[in-house]
Formats: structure tokens, sequence, C-alpha cells
């Protein structure tokens, strides 16, 4: 390519230098190599791919190929020529024999056409006939599903069938109560059918469902029976086939009935059988022990049984309530509160023995109240778990109860009846007797025991009054026929302590703020005998009671106080000098039953309201004795001391 760069560029050297030349217009040559000047070779594309293919085989560029190029390109057209030929003819043999194909395919598409045609034309009836079957066929098709679709609306399947008429002794599972329901739910659709014009295929199958239905549920209420008739262990575990048993026998309240009475049936047989065990044998392994065990501590022994009759009938409350949790008939609560009393009664004979036996051996008045405060709280605490008082077991302890409190108050009424038929007389310290301490020791006993009671606060603030009454009216009229026989000052100081006492006692306790108001109001009374005996003693023994009375009787038609016996100045003057003795210490004239007292409040009392009486009766006496009208001359020296005086000194 080299070689032909440089002899182009040599040829075109030699080309313009000749242009240079003057040119001939005529000259053949000088036109070709002007038009060859001319040419732009880069908008000639023809010439290009001339070129380009002419650079594949003219490769030496030499003068003797130049000569021969002519040929060269002559001969390579000529091999290409034939070449294509020689392809061609292979291309013209293919298509000929496509051609040959498509003529015996066209040849045969021809035939088979007429053949079509003959074929239509024979088998015309025949399509028409078989469109006709076609649209019939259709027509069953959609009468087929209207069929299909009644049938399972209103029939049951195989399977169904089979599970509802399963053999006797078959358990009951999930797929029955399905197919109850199925059966149910058919049963109301196909009242649907009464109100149109398939009234006869309705009521057929209503009566078939009705008569499948009651033979599911007289199975299903053998099936049921049958289980709760197994439910007789202490531990029952009741199955959610069960409930759902009852729950698809609400629908016949006979048979619902009839299967709750074998439940509570079974139950109370393990119910009463449990308690027997508690009784005698105890729990597992002897732990805990046999309740008859205890029978010589009565409150621990009818504690025991009452508490495990209470585990007992809220255990057998949540049985059933386990069996009915899906029940949802009204009155379902009422039927629970029937079958857990039902369920209970079996216990009531033996428990009502024992604990008649525990009430008549008389333990004691405290006993007796314990366990009547005892058997009132498991009544009100098993009430709430079976809802009605109407129960055989409520009845029982209800009867236990007012049995233990019957007793109860007979023995504080024999307690009392005692004590009546035998008075102690009041010792010689003016104190509460035995008999008194040992009643009021038994009364705060009861009452303590009142106290620690669960029993709910109105029947505690009932029994409270009663108890009081049945204890306390007794002691004080046995108080009463005690000071009888004693005098003025001996009965007030004696009746003070003992009613002292007896507030002391009831002052610890709730509910008897009566009581000590009415206690209250008798110390009063004795005491304002004792704080006038203590005035009257003082007075006595200062020399001033035979002059105080004689100026609380006097009157001014008698005439002078001083004419009076006993009345004169040195009598009065006498009685003064003893009066200032006593003002210089008045604690030495005390009468020797308030040493008794037992209450330093009651005994103080006393005295700062004796020392205000004789205060009011020195008054009375300076008063007489300064009126002019009395004739006392000289009255300072007489009573030299006022009443403000007085009063101030013994304050």
């Amino acid at each position: 390519m080299a070689d032909n760069k440089v002899e182009t560029s040599t040829d075109s050297a030699t080309v313009i230098q000749n242009a240079n030349v003057p040119s001939q217009p005529n000259n053949p040559l000088s036109r070709k190599l002007n038009k060859i000047l001319e040419t732009r070779l880069d908008n000639d594309k023809e010439m290009l791919e001339a070129l380009k293919a002419l650079s594949v085989f003219f490769t030496e560029n030499s003068l003797r190929t130049r000569r021969n190029l002519r040929g060269d390109i002559e001969r390579r057209s000529l091999t290409i020529n034939e070449e294509f030929a020689r392809i061609f003819k292979d291309v013209k043999e293919e298509l000929e024999s496509v051609h040959e194909d498509v003529q015996a395919m066209s040849t045969c598409c021809e035939e088979m056409t007429n053949r079509l045609k003959a074929a239509k034309e024979q088998t015309q009836d025949l399509i028409v006939k078989t469109n006709k079957l076609q649209g019939e066929n259709h027509r069953l098709e959609v009468r087929a599903q209207v069929a299909q679709a009644f049938l399972c609306k209103f029939q049951l399947s195989g399977e169904e069938m089979a599970t509802l008429r399963r053999a006797r002794d078959a358990p009951v599972t999930e797929e029955f109560f399905k197919a109850l329901s199925r059966v149910k739910h058919i049963h109301e659709d196909v009242k649907i059918l009464l109100r149109t014009n398939q009234q006869t295929a309705g009521l057929e199958i209503m009566e078939q469902m009705a008569v499948l239905q009651e033979t599911s549920y007289e199975q299903l209420y053998r099936w049921a029976q049958n289980e709760c008739r197994g439910l007789t262990q202490e531990t029952c575990d009741v199955s959610p086939v069960l409930s759902q048993a009852m729950e698809a026998l609400q629908d016949r309240p006979v048979l619902y009935k009839y299967t709750l009475d074998e439940f509570g049936t079974a139950r109370r047989c393990a119910v009463v059988r449990g308690f027997i065990d508690a009784l005698t044998r105890g729990g597992p392994g002897g732990t805990p022990r046999p309740i008859e065990m205890h029978s010589h501590d009565p409150m621990r022994y009818v504690g025991d049984m009452l508490a495990w009759l209470h585990q007992a009938t809220a255990s057998e409350k949540e049985h059933l309530e386990a069996l009915l949790k899906q029940v949802t008939l009204q009155g379902v609560e009422d039927n629970m509160q029937e079958v857990v009393g039902h369920i209970t009664e079996g216990v009531c004979r033996p428990l009502k023995v024992r604990i008649e036996q525990v009430i008549v051996a008389e333990p004691g008045a405290v006993l007796l109240y314990k366990l009547s405060n005892l058997l009132k709280f498991y009544h009100h605490t098993i009430s709430s778990i079976i809802g009605t008082s109407v129960a055989s077991l409520l009845i029982n302890i209800d009867e236990m109860h007012v049995l233990s409190k019957k007793m109860f108050f007979n023995s504080l009424s024999l307690h009392a009846s005692r004590l009546m038929d035998k008075v102690e007389l009041p010792p010689p310290d003016l104190g509460p007797t035995a008999s008194l301490t040992q009643t009021l020791s038994l009364l705060r006993e009861v009452l303590a025991s009142h106290d620690s009671s669960v029993v709910p606060l109105d029947a505690r603030q009932a029994d409270f009054a009663q108890v009081l009454s049945c204890i306390l009216d007794p002691l004080l009229q046995l108080c009463t026929v005690s000071a009888s026989n004693l005098g003025t000052a001996d009965m007030a100081t004696y009746m003070v302590n003992s009613l002292y006492v007896m507030k002391t006692t009831l002052a610890l306790f709730e509910f008897t703020d009566k009581r000590l108001e009415m206690l209250e109001f008798q110390i009063e009374a004795h005491l304002d005998t004792l704080i006038n005996e203590q005035a009257s003693y003082v007075l006595t023994r200062v020399g001033l009671s035979y002059i105080y009375n004689c100026v609380q009787q006097h009157g001014p038609e008698q005439g002078p106080l001083s004419n009076l016996p006993s009345m004169d100045s040195s009598s009065l003057k006498a009685a003064m000098v003893q009066f200032d003795r006593y003002l210089s210490s008045p604690d030495t004239l005390v009468m020797p039953q308030l040493n008794f007292l037992l209450s330093a409040a009651v005994k103080e009392q006393i005295f700062r309201q004796s020392t205000e009486l004789v205060c009011r009766a020195y008054g009375e006496v300076y008063t007489a004795v300064t009126v002019p009208s009395n004739g006392y001359k000289d009255t300072e020296n007489l009573v030299p001391r006022s009443p403000q005086q007085v009063q101030t000194l013994l304050s």
C-alpha cells in the first residue's frame, strides 16, 4: 500500500506538471484526467465500495498487475457469477420440491373440502339433534345443581347420618354436636318450604328431622347419664364434652333436669363418702388426721367438720359451674342452688348427730356461746355459696345454732337461779362477793369470745343485748338482795363497789353503751347517799349536826334562835371550836366505809361533794347566827370565819 501511495503521488505530480502545460480541450486524455480530478471520493459511495472490493485481491501494485487488472476483475466477476449460478440452482431445486409439496397439499385440501361438504350435507340432521341435546343437557345440569343445593340445605350427609346413628356405647365427639346442630338448623329452615308450594316435601323433611332429633337427644341423654354416674370420685373432672352435652340438652328441659339429678345423686354419694372418710380415716396417708380424733375438743371438732363442709360445698359449686358454663337458660342459678342443696343433703344426718352430741354434753356456757357463733358464721358463709336458705344443710346448721344458743341461755339462766338460791352476804370489806366475781368472769369470757367471732355486726349487736340482760339483771337483783340487811352507808358502799366492778367489766367491750349508762345512773344514786352520809358524819363529829337541824326547822314565830335548847352562845362557840379543828385537818373525818371503795376517783368525788355540803350547811348556820333577830351578840367571836373563808380552806 505504501508503494501504491508513492506511485500515486508520482502520477499526481506528473499530472500536475502536465496540467501546467497549456491544455488542449479536445484531448480525450485531458478530459478523463479532469474528470478524475474533479471527482470527490468522499461523496461517491459506489467508488468507495469498488475500491474497497478491489483492495481485497489487488495486493501488489506493479506494472504487470495493473495491466492485468481488468482481466483479473473479469475473471473474478466470472467466478462470482458461476458460484451464484450454482447456489441458485440448489435454491431452484428446493423451490421446485416445495412447489410439488404445496401442489400435493392443495390437491389434498380440495379432496378434504369436497369430503367435508359431502359429510356436512349428510350430518345436518345429526348436528341439529346434537345442539338440541346439548341444550337439554344444560337444563338438566342446572336442575341437578338445584337438587344438590336442596339436598345440602335440607338433608344430612352420609357421615353426619352415621355419626348420629352411632352405636349405643360409642363416645360422643365434636362431630356429633355438629351433626345435631345441623339437624336443628334444617328443622328450622324447612319452615320456609311450608310457605311455598313445596309443603309436602317440607312436611316430610320436618318429620324426618324431628324423629332424628329426638333419637339424637335420647342417645345424648343416655351418654350424659352414664358420664354423670361415673363422677363419684372425690376429685371431679367435668369434661368439656359433658358441658357441651348439657348445653345441647337445655332444649329438652325434661332430659336436662334428669341429667342434673343424676349428677347431683352421684356427687351426693361422693360427698357423703368423703365426709365419713374425713371423720374416720383422715386424708391420704393419714394427713390431715381424722376429725373424730379431736372429739374431746368441741370447738375444733365442730369447726373442722364445718370447715370441711364449707370446702366441699364450694368445690361442688365449682363443679356445677363447669358443668353448666355453656347453658344459657333462665334460672340456671336456681338450678345450681337446688343441685348443691341436694348434694350436701346427704351429710346432714351424720353432721347433726355429732353436733347434737357436743351440745347436749353441756360443755359450759362459754363453749356453747362459741359454738353458737361458729355455727352462725358457717351458716352465713355457706349460704353465700348455696345462695338459698331452704337447703337442708343450712336448715340443719341453723337448727344446731338455735339449739346451742338455747342451751347457752339455759346455762346462764341456771347459773343465775343458783345465785339467787344461795345469796352470799357482803364481805367485811364491802367488796364484790365471790359469786359476783365468778359471774363477771363468765361474762367477760362470753363477751371476749363474742368480740373475736366473725358473725355479722348486726347479729352480734342483737346477741350482746340478750346476753347482757340474761347476766346483768340477775346480778343487780343479787346485789340488791345481798345488801338488804346492811346499813345505809354500808349498803351504798357495797352497791357502788359491785356496780363499779360491773361497769369496768363492760367498758372493755362494744355495744355496751346503754348498759354502762344505766349502771352509771345507779352508781350516781348510791354516790348521793354516800355523799350525804359523809357530810352528816362530818357535821355530827364537829357538833354542827344538831345546830344545822335547828336552823333548818326554825321559824320566825318560834322567837329568837338563841332561846332554843342547846342553841345558846356557849354551845355554839364550843361547836365552832370543834369545826376549826376540822378545818385544820379535814382528812381526819372520813367515814370508814369510804376506805373500802375500790375506785379512788369515786372516793375523791364523794369527799369533794360532801365538803361542798358541809360548806353549804355552815353557810346557813352563819347566816342564821348573824341575823339580829335570833338574839346572838358578838357574832364575830361566835362565827369568826365567813362561808367563803371556810370554802377556801376546805378546797
